[in-house]
């Protein structure tokens, strides 16, 4: 199952049902059943995300997307929780205008990329990079989305 969580402040902001569509879209490239495993999104502000990121990578700044993969199965349900990603939504509204796409499109190609980390891609190497780029792209492309700019 596919758990989010909106900032209240971010409620009218977040359609969730795109996002829950793309992370969807993200499981089926490694033919992962959403009824299988378990994930959180969560939708903040520059604020959380950065206390996180200086938390978890010793990174003093906000960025876009964190992810942090758990995968461990859930002793109540049996399932396997993959983690959890978390958002800056001001900051998706913000890459969405200078890339010149809708903030919809912005927090689809956040989930995909927090979705893909979940799923074992990287993009510290330049071959890993190359991997998860050209999944991406083709997800994106799925959804609808043409789009060069990606999360690093």
């Amino acid at each position: 199952m596919i758990y989010v969580t909106i900032s209240e402040n971010f409620s009218s902001s977040v359609p969730e049902e795109a996002v829950i569509t793309a992370a969807r879209a993200a499981l089926q490239t490694r033919h992962v059943k959403e009824d299988e495993v378990d994930l959180t999104i969560v939708f903040d502000d520059d604020a959380r995300i950065q206390e996180l990121n200086q938390q978890f990578s010793g990174i003093n700044a906000p960025t876009d997307v964190l992810s942090f993969p758990a995968n461990v199965i859930d002793p109540e349900t049996g399932r396997l929780y993959l983690g959890d990603i978390i958002i800056s939504v001001p900051r998706a509204e913000v890459q969405a205008v200078e890339a010149g796409l809708k903030v919809e499109e912005e927090l689809t190609i956040l989930v995909v990329h927090g979705v893909l980390h979940l799923l074992g891609f990287d993009h510290y190497t330049d071959v890993d990079k190359m991997k998860m780029w050209a999944t991406q792209k083709n997800i994106l492309a799925e959804l609808g989305i043409a789009s060069d700019k990606l999360p690093e």
